[in-house]
């Protein structure tokens, strides 16, 4: 993000906003400058007018501009003050230039802060490069899936990369184990999923008719035929980006995610966590796209973290399938 302007609490601030803030939503630009602040105060200061745009009132969702002048009232913020640093990321960049990181993120590791959760791993990549004026997170992963993570570090590139993202315009495909004995080499999976809130109040996702559309490909890549139970190690190739989409729909095909604390067998994890699995099994491997300021292909990897790979050398030899040693499925 844009580096936070330093404001004061006992006078008016003006900030000049550059290009690396220009065309965001003047309460989005509050908040995150504000941060501490609570969310009904920010509104509050703009639906008074305190807040000024060029010395006019500005309604919450304008758009600024590079040049533009806002004047931001006197505010408190010793939340933010009294609250812990980031931490600086400890993980490693897989690319980088002026456009984009990419970020090996680890097991464990939100991608933001929230929820109970003081700081995620953007917070943490801010910490490590406070003068950096703008880091965005393009995608999100859930806190334990590891692998490739794309930040933007231009307006335009986060921009041009949610549009890719929109459009089918990245080729995104991850590592997944699975219990079952699992035949084909190719299976393509199309399976509307909903959204829906647990009595205890947890949002999960299910197979549902008339949901969202959501396919997703599965490649066989080894088996474990002889593993009690039957093993597979697959890629999953997400052709839509919704919630849980590679978890619900192996769950619901009767082959579930090793590890999985949502959707898989509880049981069976208490098992794989006695023979060293102790998260889930879930590795955003690839990332194919064009590079989203000079169109150039980019593919981004991501090597299968040490603890999952460990856990693959304790099944013993694989039965590796035709499609992982590159012959026709």
């Amino acid at each position: 993000m844009p580096a936070s302007p330093t404001l004061r609490a006992d006078a008016a601030n003006r900030v000049d906003i550059g290009e690396e803030s220009a065309g965001q939503r003047v309460d989005n630009y509050l908040l995150r400058a504000l941060k501490g602040v609570p969310k009904s105060h920010v509104y509050r200061i703009l639906r008074s007018g305190e807040v000024r745009l060029n010395g006019a009132r500005v309604s919450p969702e304008a758009r600024l501009a590079a040049g533009d002048s806002l004047r931001i009232p006197p505010v408190r913020l010793a939340a933010r003050e009294g609250s812990p640093r980031a931490r600086p990321l400890n993980a490693s960049i897989l690319y980088e230039d002026d456009a984009i990181v990419a970020v090996d993120k680890p097991a464990g590791l939100a991608v933001h802060g929230g929820s109970g959760i003081a700081h995620g791993l953007i917070e943490q990549l801010r910490a490590a490069r406070p003068d950096a004026r703008f880091l965005e997170l393009v995608h999100r992963l859930d806190r334990e899936t590891s692998g490739v993570l794309l930040v933007a570090r231009k307006r335009a590139a986060l921009t041009a990369l949610h549009a890719a993202w929109r459009d089918g315009g990245v080729d995104k495909r991850y590592r997944v184990m699975v219990r079952g004995r699992w035949r084909d080499a190719t299976r393509k999976v199309a399976l509307d999923v909903h959204k829906f809130v647990t009595r205890e109040g947890e949002r999960r996702v299910r197979v549902a008719e008339g949901g969202q559309a959501a396919l997703t490909i599965f490649r066989r890549e080894a088996v474990w035929p002889a593993h009690e139970p039957p093993l597979a190690l697959l890629e999953a190739e997400l052709r839509t980006g919704r919630t849980h989409q590679i978890r619900v729909h192996l769950t619901h095909l009767g082959f579930p995610l090793a590890g999985d604390d949502k959707y898989g067998d509880f049981a069976w994890n208490r098992e794989l966590a006695k023979a060293g699995l102790k998260r889930m099994f879930l590795h955003a491997a690839t990332l194919a796209l064009a590079h989203p300021l000079t169109g150039e292909p980019l593919v981004l990897r991501s090597p299968l973290p040490d603890d999952l790979a460990r856990f693959i050398e304790t099944l013993g030899p694989a039965a590796r399938s035709r499609a992982a040693a590159g012959e026709a499925a």
